[in-house]
C-alpha cells in the first residue's frame, strides 16, 4: 500500500509540475497540444484544471480532436466479442492497432462499423445500447415496433420473418446520431414497400419516416452509413442498386446501380467502408472482387479496388462459399478481412490480412468466441452534446 501510495504521489507532483510548465503557453497552443493526446490521458487530463475540464468537454474541441485522429493516425479495429471467454489481445499494424473487447451489455448483434468512435449494438428482445469503447460512456434506447413485430412472430413459433438490421449514423449538418430500421413491409402484415423507423434520442422515443424508400432492400445485410448518409442494397428484379438515405434531409434516393448485375445469392455480396470510400464486392468463386465508389464529378462510376484470390485463403476459411468481409485497410496497404459472422462456423472465423501490394495472405488472429469485427477511431464523443 505504501509503494502504490508513493507512485501515486510522485504521478501527481510529476502532472502539476507540467501543468505548470503548461501555463506559460497561449492557451490556443494548449488546445492544439491537447488534441494530439490519447483520450485516455484526455480523460485523466480533465481533473488538472477547470478550463481543461472545460475545453475538453466542449463538443468543439471533441470534434476537432477526432479530426486530429483521424490524421494522425489509421483506424483502430475492434473485435467484439459476444461471450465471456474471448482472451483480451491487441496486434499493432502501424498506427493501427487490433484488440478483442466484450461490452458489459446482453445486446447480440453490433451495427456496421462505427460513428464518430461510436458503436450501436442491439438484438431482438432487449434495448439497444451506443457505447464509446474508448471512454467506457453508453447510452441504452428503447426497443422498436419492428423489433416487437419481429417478437410476435418468433413467439408463435414463425422463424421465417425477415432478420432485417439496424442502421446508425449521424446527421451532419445537426450534429444528431440517428438509429435507423429499414424493412420490407409486405412480411410484417404492411401496405408500404418499405417502413422507416428513426430513432430520436432527444424526445427518447421511435417515429416512422414519411415516405420510406420506394424499393425493397436486401435483407440480411447491414446498412453502412459514409458521410451523413446510410446505404443498403435493393432488390430490383432488373438490377441491383444502391439506396441511400441523407440523415439530415430524411429522403432516399438511389445513387447508382452496382458494377454487378441482379444478385442472385444475397450471401455473395457485401457492401463496406474502406478507407473513408463506399465499397461492394461480390464472390464468384474463385475470386471475390471489391469495387470503390468514385463519387467526384458528375459521372460516377465503380472502380476496381483489388481481386482477392479465394483458394489462398481456403486453408483458414476451409469453405469455397465463404464470403470475405473487408474490415479496414491498415498502415494504408493492408486490407483486414473476416468471414461473415452470421454464416460461418466459429473455428472457420479467422481475421486475415492481405497485402494490397505483394498481393500476399497473412494470419492475424482466430476468435475464440462468436463476435464481430468493427474499425472506429477514438473519440470523446456521446450521443448527446455535454
Amino acid at each position: 500500500m505504501l509503494k502504490r501510495h508513493r507512485s501515486s504521489s510522485s504521478s501527481s507532483f510529476v502532472l502539476k509540475r507540467h501543468r505548470s510548465s503548461v501555463q506559460l503557453l497561449p492557451y490556443d497552443v494548449v488546445e492544439l497540444i491537447l488534441e494530439r493526446l490519447p483520450v485516455k490521458s484526455l480523460l485523466r487530463f480533465k481533473c488538472l484544471s477547470k478550463n481543461w475540464k472545460s475545453t475538453i468537454e466542449s463538443q468543439r474541441f471533441q470534434e476537432r480532436q477526432l479530426i486530429r485522429r483521424k490524421q494522425l493516425r489509421g483506424p483502430d479495429v475492434l473485435f467484439v466479442s459476444l461471450e465471456d471467454d474471448e482472451a483480451p489481445r491487441s496486434i499493432v499494424f502501424g498506427s493501427s492497432i487490433v484488440s478483442t473487447v466484450k461490452f458489459p451489455t446482453s445486446c447480440s448483434i453490433v451495427c456496421y462499423g462505427s460513428c464518430d468512435g461510436l458503436v450501436c449494438l442491439y438484438c431482438v428482445s432487449t434495448p439497444g445500447f451506443v457505447i464509446n469503447p474508448a471512454t467506457r460512456w453508453h447510452q441504452s434506447f428503447p426497443l422498436s415496433s419492428f423489433q416487437q413485430l419481429r417478437m410476435d412472430r418468433l413467439n408463435k413459433g414463425d422463424f421465417r420473418a425477415p432478420n432485417h438490421k439496424l442502421g446508425f449514423g449521424k446527421d451532419k449538418v445537426r450534429g444528431i446520431y440517428k438509429p435507423v430500421w429499414l424493412y420490407n413491409s409486405s412480411e410484417y402484415g404492411l401496405d408500404n414497400v418499405t417502413t422507416c423507423e428513426v430513432f430520436d434520442f432527444s424526445t427518447n422515443a421511435w417515429r416512422y419516416l414519411v415516405p420510406a424508400s420506394p424499393l425493397r432492400v436486401l435483407v440480411y445485410h447491414k446498412p453502412v452509413y459514409l458521410d451523413g448518409s446510410l446505404y443498403w442494397f435493393t432488390t430490383c428484379e432488373e438490377e441491383t442498386k444502391i439506396l441511400s438515405l441523407d440523415l439530415h434531409t430524411e429522403t432516399f434516393q438511389v445513387i447508382s446501380k452496382t458494377p454487378f448485375p441482379h444478385v442472385s445469392n444475397p450471401l455473395d455480396v457485401n457492401m463496406c467502408i474502406l478507407d473513408n470510400r463506399l465499397c461492394v464486392s461480390e464472390k464468384k468463386w474463385p475470386i471475390q472482387v471489391i469495387w470503390l465508389f468514385d463519387s467526384s464529378g458528375s459521372n460516377k462510376t465503380w472502380k476496381q479496388m483489388c481481386s482477392i484470390d479465394l483458394t489462398k485463403t481456403f486453408s483458414w476459411f476451409g469453405e469455397p462459399k465463404c464470403v470475405l468481409f473487408p474490415i479496414a485497410i491498415l498502415d494504408k496497404n493492408k486490407l483486414l478481412l473476416h468471414a461473415r459472422e452470421d454464416f460461418q462456423p466459429l473455428e472457420k472465423q479467422p481475421v486475415v490480412i492481405h497485402d494490397l501490394h505483394t498481393k500476399s495472405y497473412d494470419f492475424v488472429f482466430r476468435p475464440t468466441t462468436f463476435g464481430f469485427s468493427i474499425y472506429y477511431f477514438q473519440s470523446l464523443f456521446s450521443v448527446l452534446p455535454i
